[in-house]
């Protein structure tokens, strides 16, 4: 059985910072040995006593935002939590949960928002950000900033369609062969 504690120990502590957004065959093998089942057990509707106090409900966001990204790198699966992600994450960030939860793991309660396909939830995840996480948020920003704009320009992320088996419209290919979202970044960093 795994706890709330097991998640967060190995996320924030053995894994940490330097490791959170590096692609790595061995992290995405590793988070699937230790953590496979219990995201199946979460998709399945189980910790649900997880989300009744602060670094619970962080665990839970990790294990259904963070660590499927990770596991089913590349797939269809690697989304398939983000709305019980998204629906943990907006109760906590009303409670004030996210303030209780010292920088930087605080912004695991924000990017269910900047994964979600909603521009509303995108703006929110930009002002959390810049209001909540003033110190650590640089890079973070950027990143949010960009995710807004993809989402405000095709109210989706053209990047998941092969994986969502979603057919692409011919500006999201185009976008896509332009570079994607790596140019949306490169625009945004010499614009700044």
């Amino acid at each position: 059985m795994v706890l709330p504690d097991d998640v967060l120990r190995f996320w924030l502590d053995e894994v940490g910072p330097d490791g959170w957004y590096k692609a790595s065959d061995a992290l995405d093998a590793k988070v699937r040995e230790r953590f496979g089942t219990a995201w199946e057990n979460v998709r399945q509707g189980a910790y649900g006593l997880w989300l009744t106090y602060p670094s619970g409900t962080l665990a839970y966001i990790i294990l259904c935002d963070q660590f499927p990204r990770n596991m089913f790198r590349g797939e269809s699966l690697a989304f398939a939590t983000d709305k019980p992600a998204l629906a943990a994450a907006k109760v906590a960030i009303n409670r004030g949960w996210d303030l209780k939860i010292d920088e930087p793991a605080r912004q695991f309660f924000y990017l269910p928002l900047m994964h979600s396909e909603n521009l509303c939830d995108q703006e929110r995840c930009v002002r959390l950000l810049c209001e909540r996480m003033p110190e650590h948020g640089p890079d973070n920003m950027t990143h949010a900033r960009a995710h807004r704009e993809v989402i405000r320009q095709f109210g989706r992320f053209p990047y998941r369609n092969a994986a969502l088996e979603r057919p692409s419209t011919a500006l999201e290919r185009a976008y896509e062969a332009e570079g994607g979202y790596a140019a949306t970044l490169r625009q945004l960093m010499a614009a700044a």
